[in-house]
């Protein structure tokens, strides 16, 4: 798959720069999904698992394009985008550390009408789809593990459509931010306004001036490009219910990962 960014996301290439990505361990266990499989079968897939680093805007799986791997991210973020023929986008839903892209690869459906990018430069966990394909058929509590996860994110798109007809620019973005650090080991993101916008699929200047409301009132702090969490507390105050119908069904349905 080509690294250039896919031609209907209006302004998405104007991104800010950011360093190389850094070179930080990297084990299989940082991803949720993989921490969680039985041993034995974590064990069967590691001499297949090819560590990929990934840069800001790198497209994953293309609209309708079936994919040949799955990836388990460990440090990076990609975002699952539709994108309208007047080349609108919005962002359906989000996944990181907790999850897989390439669902539709074990579900049976091979591909799906969503772009798959790179929202925040890291590394990933690449397999062979048919490999997985192999596992989630035969194995049955990886077929469980998957199962759950799927329905984990298909409540987050359900609940971004809700989020996205319903609440305030200002709500959504504090959503957005929250759902990012959930998936971060920093409260700093690499973004810019424009980027967000095009995320939420709002107009830039709607999310400057949430962004401002915010920095104002001491939560956050952005420059160029950079956007610093400074209280998440108070931002958790002043998000909607969508962030938390989220979370919880990613912390019911998922295992605790801070007891592996």
């Amino acid at each position: 798959m080509s690294t250039t960014i896919h031609p209907h996301i209006p302004h998405i290439s104007h991104i800010p720069d950011i360093p190389h990505i850094p070179d930080i361990p990297n084990d299989p266990h940082q991803n949720h999904l993989l921490a969680a499989l039985p041993a034995d079968e974590l064990k069967r897939l590691l001499p297949h698992l090819e560590l990929v680093s990934m840069p800001l805007g790198k497209i994953l799986c293309g609209s309708g394009c079936k994919s040949n791997h799955v990836y388990f991210p460990t440090t990076l973020i990609v975002s699952l985008l539709s994108i309208t023929q007047c080349g609108r986008s919005v962002e359906i839903a989000r996944v990181g550390s907790e999850g897989i892209v390439g669902v539709a690869l074990f579900m049976g459906g091979d591909s799906m009408p969503q772009l798959s990018v790179v929202q925040s430069a890291g590394y990933a966990y690449r397999l062979k789809g048919q490999l997985l394909i192999q596992e989630f058929n035969q194995v049955a509590p990886v077929a469980h593990l998957l199962l759950r996860y799927t329905q984990a994110l298909l409540t987050q798109i359900g609940q971004t459509a809700v989020c996205n007809r319903y609440h305030s620019v200002e709500q959504r973005l504090c959503r957005w931010l929250l759902l990012t650090l959930d998936r971060l080991s920093s409260n700093e993101l690499t973004i810019t306004h424009e980027l967000i916008a095009n995320m939420l699929g709002v107009r830039r200047e709607g999310v400057t001036e949430a962004a401002s409301k915010l920095q104002r009132a001491g939560l956050i702090h952005y420059h160029r490009g950079h956007i610093a969490v400074l209280d998440r507390p108070r931002l958790e105050t002043r998000v909607c219910e969508c962030y938390k119908v989220v979370k919880k069904e990613y912390d019911r349905l998922l295992p605790d990962t801070n007891t592996m």
